[in-house]
């Protein structure tokens, strides 16, 4: 089984918000830093994204893919990928749990990516670890800031990702 890194975070919003950004894909873009383009090609019979092609640039890991999303309950979204250009896999999921009373929401990322090119361990967990970073950072911004906010400001862990 491939290893995978996850980190948490605290957001001070109910689970439903956090869950109402993550699931806005087209505004992606304007918070994730390493999402350029976003677009649903399907939807599930709910009306939420089923598969989405992203264009992707981490530094060391740019392309261009497409996922397949799984929605289970109201706090959990997982993804697997459909096609690509240099990964053989990104399998990922946010799991979201409500704290305080549903006042905030502690976001779990878990991340494993493998490309089709040689790529020592080191450097792909450390770009799946800025990439984890850098999300969970612009989702706490996004969704705190409001929905109405403009695009993040470019975070420190993304100077990381150009480095590898």
């Amino acid at each position: 089984m491939a290893e995978h890194t996850s980190s948490s975070i605290t957001i001070e919003a109910a689970p439903a918000e956090v869950m109402g950004v993550i699931a806005d894909f087209d505004r992606y873009p304007e918070w994730t830093g390493e999402v350029k383009e976003a677009e649903v090609l399907a939807k599930d019979d709910q009306g939420r994204a089923a598969q989405v092609r992203l264009l992707l640039d981490a530094g060391a890991i740019k392309d261009d893919h497409t996922l397949a999303y799984t929605w289970t309950g109201a706090n959990e979204v997982s993804w697997s990928l459909v096609k690509s250009q240099m990964l053989r896999a990104l399998d990922g999921s946010y799991r979201l749990a409500s704290l305080n009373n549903g006042a905030s929401t502690e976001v779990t990322y878990q991340l494993t990516v493998d490309v089709k090119i040689p790529m020592l361990g080191m450097i792909k967990r450390k770009a799946e670890k800025v990439i984890i970073d850098r999300a969970l950072a612009g989702l706490k911004k996004r969704v705190e800031s409001g929905p109405d906010a403009g695009p993040a400001d470019p975070a420190e862990p993304a100077d990381e990702a150009k480095k590898l």
